[in-house]
């Protein structure tokens, strides 16, 4: 049984200006966002403390936040987690501020928050404190992280196909992280760690989908050795459609359930897949494989002796 016939022959060589417009215009929206807004970096990049807090029952978030800003302590995050008991307070504190200090503060919004609790008990699950140090060491290595796997990618497909193909996988790569970026700085919501894992395996997804592809206008070549390129890459992304849209469906319904019934330890992560395989599925359709066309109408290879 096929959920979409191997006898589409859907025109999307002839739709890639149109979809160029759509990336650019996307990238264009990032970029802005990015260098103007910034992203929103989390505690794991900017340095601070966080503590989580548990309530007899619900939390008074609004009383929370008013009781703590009477102390003094500056611009404090309180989000509710997972549950209406559990809160999480996030301080962004002086960079010349010590692990001794956090546990300090620790204790005095214990203090604080105490008396806003049905019975005068709130239970601390964990407080952690992260120097500003090691959170420019951290976003230093993940920027280089990204840009590794970039340029293995673009050695490992140069090797395995052309380099025209690497510089297509490459681009559309670079198209999926910035755009992925772009949500985050036109949302401001919180970039940490854990979606910096997420793009990394947003780069693993989109890479295999493109090879995929090009596995094909590999061997689709071979096989219409008299036909434009254009014909080979539509009959190439028509025949891996099936495979394409099954694999990205199986794993989107997946992360949809992750991200409502997931919690919110994993939230943010699901929602970065989420993002980066639409966009993955998209460039490998529209950036990767065009790019090779476009490539060769410049560079014309040449003919096979």
């Amino acid at each position: 049984m096929e959920l979409i016939s191997s006898k589409l022959n859907i025109d999307f060589v002839g739709f890639r200006r149109w979809a160029y417009l759509i990336s650019l215009i996307t990238l264009l929206i990032s970029l802005v966002f990015l260098f103007g807004k910034g992203l929103n970096f989390g505690l794991d990049f900017s340095g601070g403390a966080v503590m989580q807090l548990r309530f007899p029952g619900a939390a008074p978030i609004a009383e929370i936040r008013t009781a703590l800003g009477h102390i003094g302590l500056g611009a404090a995050v309180i989000q509710e987690f997972g549950s209406p008991e559990e809160i999480l307070i996030r301080l962004h504190q002086d960079p010349d501020a010590k692990e001794q200090e956090a546990s300090k503060v620790a204790q005095k919004i214990i203090d604080t928050v105490s008396p806003l609790a049905t019975n005068g008990k709130v239970e601390l699950r964990r407080v952690e404190f992260v120097g500003p140090q090691v959170g420019r060491e951290l976003t230093i290595n993940g920027i280089w992280a990204v840009v590794y796997s970039w340029l293995a990618i673009l050695l490992y497909v140069g090797i395995r196909f052309e380099f025209r193909f690497a510089f297509g996988a490459v681009l559309s790569l670079v198209h999926d992280v910035f755009i992925t970026l772009g949500f985050f700085a036109v949302t401001q919501k919180e970039f940490t760690l854990v979606v910096v894992a997420a793009v990394l395996t947003v780069i693993g997804y989109s890479i295999n989908d493109t090879i995929v592809v090009f596995d094909r206008i590999r061997d689709e070549t071979k096989r219409l050795r008299q036909q434009p390129l254009s014909v080979v890459i539509n009959e190439s992304v028509n025949r891996t459609l099936s495979r394409t849209i099954i694999t990205a469906l199986t794993v989107v319904l997946v992360l949809i359930a992750l991200i409502f019934f997931g919690g919110e330890v994993i939230h943010d992560f699901a929602l970065t897949l989420l993002l980066g395989i639409v966009v993955g599925t998209w460039s490998s359709i529209y950036v990767a494989s065009p790019f090779v066309l476009e490539w060769e109408r410049w560079h014309p290879s040449k003919p096979a002796s």
